[in-house]
């Protein structure tokens, strides 16, 4: 079963929904960022664009007119709207971000690095000021969005933290933050959608 597999099952002409994972879902934003580097850059090589390669190959996508990036960014951008609820100003702001930072192709490698970084960081400080919080039902899900707000606010304005490692990881979040020029309501909904997946994957192995 290959990585997509897990999204669709072909019916004849027909793509219906399969569960949907945190893999996929942090894959397919790597997917949309590439396709946006690719237009950007006007790359063709795609040994530069591990990801995106790997969806064109897997889904059958289709260079549009010699670009690549067209038919993967519009392909990426609506399985993420259908399938995950992404919305049109997070799409909007990931263009931004690779428009500020990418300015030729040494500058790939660069971003990509950053943009691992702030996930990382991100996501494991999540799961250190949550902790019990991500035991609260997936049925009550304006209190966990809620919840996940005021962490990130934390993480991103709080003048200090108790814990030495959190004091510095939130630090390095904070200049992720400013060189990727991604909003906090952006963050938001990144970190809301991986809490409410890995909520249902846990589910899901449990059952």
């Amino acid at each position: 079963m290959n990585l997509f597999s897990k999204i669709f099952k072909n019916k004849g002409d027909k793509e219906t929904e399969a569960k949907g994972n945190t893999e996929e879902y942090v894959t397919l934003i790597r997917i949309y960022l590439q396709s946006v580097m690719a237009l950007q850059l006007g790359i063709t090589n795609l040994n530069y664009l591990p990801d995106l390669a790997r969806f064109k190959r897997t889904m059958g996508v289709t260079t549009v007119n010699g670009k690549v990036g067209v038919a993967e960014k519009s392909r990426s951008r609506k399985i993420l709207s259908q399938y995950y609820g992404m919305s049109d100003s997070f799409f909007i702001e990931i263009d931004a971000s690779v428009k500020k930072n990418c300015k030729n192709i040494n500058s790939l490698n660069s971003y990509f690095f950053q943009f691992q970084g702030f996930s990382n960081d991100l996501l494991l400080l999540m799961g250190n000021l949550m902790q019990w919080k991500f035991r609260v039902p997936s049925i009550f899900k304006s209190v966990l969005r809620g919840m996940t707000e005021k962490t990130i606010h934390d993480i991103l304005t709080k003048p200090s933290f108790k814990a030495v490692d959190v004091q510095k990881t939130a630090g390095n979040v904070r200049k992720y933050k400013e060189t990727l020029g991604f909003s906090e309501a952006w963050i938001v909904e990144f970190v809301y959608n991986v809490i409410m997946l890995a909520k249902k994957e846990k589910k899901s192995d449990q059952n």
